[in-house]
């Protein structure tokens, strides 16, 4: 069945103090458009990320986020104790060669020197946290894979409901051809017999009848609509991936559409193709979400 392009996804991880957050979203788009923005940590593993996500997404732009929740002991920054020493012993240093009173407080003067607290450590991403960080990844990308298929299957249900619709339509249409004949043979005699007030061949007339009603039959218009129709259905079927397919479907059909407007010299049928093309123009719009 089809795939909407039109996806979200979420998933958390969590990892010895850390909460791993993966998110991705999708909106439809003529290739695979991706863009990423992925904590420092992980940054060496973007083109695997990549890979994952543009191996079950195919199509669409795509944007997605990994970031790192850490908790709240893990980020206070530490206390440099080595360097708060060295601080301490040249202030004593200085104020007995200076004779300088003693700080009043020490832990407020020492606080405040340059790089007392900071973060020194350097974080290496380890093969056991990347797996919990993978698993981060695939979470959301099979949660938005499953929003895919549901907006899929509700855009199934419009195509098949359009693509009836103007089957229907189509249907409709073939009352009004008999009629449709019946007056212009009408028509032209009538013009010739008393608004022309001329004698004429009535067989040589009968012929060029029925050469000027073929020009205006509809019939291969009509079966080549109908086997289009079946067409889009079956491609529908078939699975994913079908999205371009699907609308170079609906273009043949419009064609033909058009070109049955085009032979309708009568009011009524003119309407329904009016409301063909209506359909049809609401199942193009539809089809570019279309995977």
């Amino acid at each position: 069945m089809i795939q909407s392009m039109t996806g979200y996804g979420k998933c958390v991880v969590e990892y010895k103090g850390k909460k791993i957050h993966a998110e991705l979203k999708s909106l439809n788009s003529k290739a695979f458009d991706l863009t990423t923005r992925i904590a420092s940590l992980y940054r060496e593993k973007e083109i695997e990320i990549r890979h994952l996500i543009q191996e079950a997404l195919e199509r669409g732009k795509v944007d997605f986020v990994l970031w790192v929740e850490k908790e709240g002991a893990s980020c206070v920054a530490p206390i440099n104790m080595p360097l708060v020493a060295e601080y301490k012993r040249q202030i004593e240093k200085m104020q007995q060669e200076l004779l300088l009173p003693e700080p009043e407080d020490w832990y407020a003067t020492l606080l405040r020197l340059p790089d007392v607290l900071s973060h020194t450590e350097v974080e290496e991403l380890t093969a056991e946290e990347w797996v919990e960080a993978k698993k981060a990844i695939e979470g959301a990308i099979a949660e938005a894979v499953a929003f895919r298929k549901q907006e899929g299957l509700a855009l199934a249900k419009k195509f098949r409901e359009k693509i009836d619709n103007i089957a229907k339509l189509m249907a409709s249409i073939e009352p009004y051809e008999k009629e449709r004949t019946d007056r212009i043979r009408q028509r032209i005699q009538d013009a010739l017999e008393q608004q022309l007030s001329v004698d004429y061949d009535k067989n040589r007339l009968e012929q060029e009848m029925i050469y000027y009603i073929e020009k205006l039959d509809i019939s291969e218009e009509k079966q080549r609509l109908s086997n289009h129709l079946e067409y889009f259905i079956q491609t529908m079927e078939e699975g994913q991936g079908q999205g371009k397919k699907l609308g170079f479907i609906a273009q043949e059909m419009g064609r033909e559409i058009n070109t049955t407007g085009s032979k309708s010299n009568q009011a009524e049928m003119q309407n329904i193709v009016v409301m063909m093309k209506d359909e049809l123009e609401q199942i193009k719009e539809q089809v570019l979400n279309v995977m």
